[in-house]
């Protein structure tokens, strides 16, 4: 679906007409092609005094190739692809002082389609409450820079655990790889955890899911098919699943990719069983499983009949339940394994028609909180993303104006593309992302909802 829009923006007399008239001005976002640079120029690194993760940091984007600058060494001419801030040595609210003198004289020095990275301690870790409240404090910083840089520029906070400092070095980097890279286009104002997971560094960067067998549902469009083109493209073995009715398109696609296709319907008393027998048998194991079959039926509760509640609830929820109970109880996800869940933002905001859809949504972010600390100790990491607006076929049937306000509504004044959410899956896939557990990432541009 063409935003015609977001064109005619990027036109001389579109450019005129925004600027005269102050409407929203979408940006052209850099995203990944195989073979770019991490960024697109230098970055600009600072610290807090004791911050711990400055030196770690530093070390990741020299080894990948980034030009370092100090904020010594500024200029008024000075401009960067990204700021990354050590905030993990403010201890009280007084040395917030610290993060203005840092971003003040920088607010005007980030590239378009820039980063701002921000890296912290979980406030639940701190060594005393006042630390635990500057710390939290980080969080309104980078929401508010998220929505005030603008051209495209993103900003993120990372807290890292203490207890996974030996670790820091592979368990932060694939974090920083993917918040600065382009594959993170669409992310913007989120908080992460990084933990004391198992975390493997890839033997190629390009190539992270190198002899990594994936499935992923509902993969026959949408969605899921520019899930599997990525995870392939990665490296990946993708088994690609979706109903028989889709048969067709799930065949393009895996074709398309090199990967393999199953035909089941995941609400059928013994697909969970025949699911698993399949893997056993032509793989032997699932390093990744990514629950991205959804459906939608649409109603107000009051008008909404019980096959609605009910199907909706069995296929976006109760489905990925029974089959991560037969894989894991079958050992046929290994330790270090990855299980990552397709929510939305509906699950966060709730969304007027879909009580059912966003009932099943936040279940899926249930899941996380409630199973990701009983994998963590099997060495398995789970995670879950919230996509906002995306740019489909479901949602070229919005009525218009509808369609337009969920488009502008966010930071980066645009609906996201597929690829969007394929690429934020594809970095919690990867085998070092594994320190990575009990996240809900939304791929939203910072939308106002449920802000």
């Amino acid at each position: 679906m063409t935003d015609r829009y977001a064109s005619f923006v990027q036109t001389g007399a579109g450019r005129a007409l925004v600027k005269r008239l102050g409407l929203p001005d979408p940006p052209r976002l850099r995203r990944h092609t195989p073979g770019d640079p991490l960024v697109p120029g230098p970055v600009l690194l600072g610290s807090s005094t004791g911050g711990r993760l400055a030196e770690p940091a530093g070390k990741i984007l020299a080894a990948a190739g980034v030009e370092l600058t100090d904020p010594a060494a500024t200029t008024a001419d000075s401009r960067f692809a990204a700021l990354v801030y050590d905030a993990s040595g403010i201890t009280d609210s007084a040395e917030l002082r610290q993060l203005y003198d840092f971003f003040h004289p920088q607010a005007r020095s980030v590239l378009p389609s820039g980063r701002v990275i921000v890296l912290g301690t979980p406030p639940d870790e701190c060594g005393s409450p006042r630390e635990a409240t500057a710390q939290r404090a980080l969080e309104g910083l980078t929401r508010s820079i998220g929505k005030e840089f603008g051209r495209g520029v993103t900003a993120q906070l990372v807290y890292v655990t203490r207890d996974g400092d030996a670790g820091t070095p592979v368990s932060l980097e694939s974090t920083l790889r993917f918040l600065l890279s382009g594959r993170s286009a669409y992310v913007s104002g989120q908080v992460i955890r990084v933990g004391a997971g198992a975390a493997a560094a890839p033997a190629d960067w390009n190539r992270p899911l190198d002899g990594q067998v994936v499935l992923v549902t509902g993969a026959a469009r949408g969605i899921g098919a520019a899930l599997a083109t990525v995870l392939a493209r990665d490296g990946a073995q993708v088994v690609a699943l979706d109903i028989p009715a889709a048969g067709d398109e799930l065949a393009a696609v895996a074709n398309g990719i090199g990967g393999s296709a199953v035909q089941l319907d995941l609400t059928a008393p013994d697909a969970p069983a025949r699911l698993a027998e399949h893997l056993a048998s032509r793989h032997g194991r699932v390093d990744v499983v990514v629950h991205n079959a959804g459906i939608t039926r649409d109603k107000t509760l009051g008008r909404m009949d019980a096959d609605r509640w009910d199907s909706v609830i069995d296929v976006n929820l109760s489905s990925q339940e029974r089959i991560n109970d037969v894989l894991l109880e079958r050992d046929l996800i290994p330790a270090g394994g990855r299980i990552v869940s397709v929510s939305s933002i509906a699950g966060i905001a709730g969304n007027r028609g879909q009580t059912n859809y966003a009932t099943s949504k936040a279940g899926v972010i249930g899941l996380v909180d409630s199973l990701s600390p009983v994998l963590r100790e099997r060495g398995i990491s789970l995670n879950a993303v919230a996509p906002g607006f995306i740019e489909t076929r479901l949602t070229a049937r919005i009525p218009l104006m509808i369609r337009e306000a969920g488009r502008r509504m966010n930071s980066l004044a645009q609906g996201g593309l597929p690829v969007d959410v394929a690429e934020t899956i594809g970095w919690l896939s990867w085998p070092a992302t594994g320190a990575v557990s009990g996240n809900v990432v939304r791929v939203c541009g910072q939308s106002l909802l449920g802000a």
